[in-house]
């Protein structure tokens, strides 16, 4: 639905603390970003540490997501424990002025049905 945040799990946050968490990590493709920007997407989150491929200097997800306004989140953790519809995703960035990249704090409330 337009408006509505995007999580994309893929199961890559059991690596985190490891050395493969670094290593070449699903992503993305530009194709996507377009299918997101059409869809009405509000924010991208995503439980791998990057949504583009980083061999790709370009970053086209990047680029099409951030000049459509649209955030981006990596590094996600838990979302296997959100269930597919019903619940709101907050993040709370650190009141850092002028950043590109700043820690959010992150979490979702299960909407009761």
């Amino acid at each position: 639905r337009t408006g509505c945040a995007v999580l994309i799990r893929t199961g890559w946050d059991a690596r985190w603390g490891t050395p493969d968490y670094l290593a070449a990590n699903p992503n993305l493709t530009g194709e996507a970003a377009e299918v997101l920007v059409a869809a009405g997407a509000a924010l991208v989150g995503i439980d791998s540490w990057n949504v583009d491929d980083v061999a790709d200097l370009a970053r086209p997800v990047h680029s099409r997501l951030l000049a459509h306004g649209i955030p981006i989140i990596e590094n996600l953790r838990g979302l296997e424990r959100l269930p597919r519809r019903g619940f709101r995703f907050h993040a709370a960035p650190l009141p850092i002025p002028s950043g590109s990249s700043i820690p959010v704090r992150a979490y979702a409330v299960v909407i009761e049905r």
